[in-house]
C-alpha cells in the first residue's frame, strides 16, 4: 500500500517531505513527483553512487584484452614479415587496443545503464497516474513509522 501526498507549494511539499525522513521512513521507500527540478530534493534525499562505473570499468578492460589478442593472434596467425621486424609488436597493435577500448567502454555503460535503470519499462519512464502541476510524495510499502 502507497501513501500519497499531494501539495500545490514547494514549501509545504518539502516540509513534509523533511518530516517524513525524520520520522523514520527509509529513503528507498519515498518517491518524489515534481514538475520541475528541485535541488532541495537532493539534499533531503541523498542518491548514492551509481554501479554504472563497474560495467564501463569492466567493458574497457575487455576492449583492451579483446585488441591485444585480437591483432596478436591475427599476426601469429598470418604472419607478414617484414625486413626482419618481429611478427608481434605491441606498437602498432596498441591503436587497435585503444579503439575497442573506447568501444566496448561506451557500450557497456550503455547496457549498464539500461540494465539498472530498468528501461526500456514504461513504468520506469512514467507514473500511472497525471498529477499536473503539482509536487507529490508516494511513501512505497507498508505502514509509516
Amino acid at each position: 500500500m502507497a501513501a500519497t501526498m499531494v501539495f500545490q507549494e514547494k514549501e509545504k511539499f518539502l516540509e513534509s517531505l523533511r518530516e517524513q525522513v525524520r520520522n523514520g521512513v527509509p529513503r528507498e521507500r519515498i518517491r518524489v513527483i515534481t514538475p520541475f527540478g528541485v535541488p532541495e530534493v537532493e539534499e533531503i534525499l541523498p542518491r548514492g553512487r551509481s554501479n554504472v562505473r563497474f560495467f564501463a570499468l569492466l567493458g574497457a578492460a575487455s576492449g583492451t584484452v579483446t585488441g591485444f589478442a585480437f591483432t596478436i593472434l591475427t599476426s601469429l596467425s598470418w604472419p607478414l614479415i617484414v625486413g626482419g621486424k618481429p611478427i608481434v609488436s605491441l606498437p602498432p597493435f596498441v591503436i587497435i587496443a585503444f579503439a575497442l577500448t573506447i568501444l566496448f567502454g561506451a557500450l557497456s555503460t550503455f547496457a549498464g545503464f539500461l540494465l539498472l535503470s530498468r528501461l526500456p519499462s514504461l513504468r520506469g519512464i512514467r507514473s500511472e497516474e497525471e498529477y499536473g502541476n503539482s509536487f507529490v510524495i508516494l511513501v512505497e510499502g507498508g505502514e509509516q513509522r
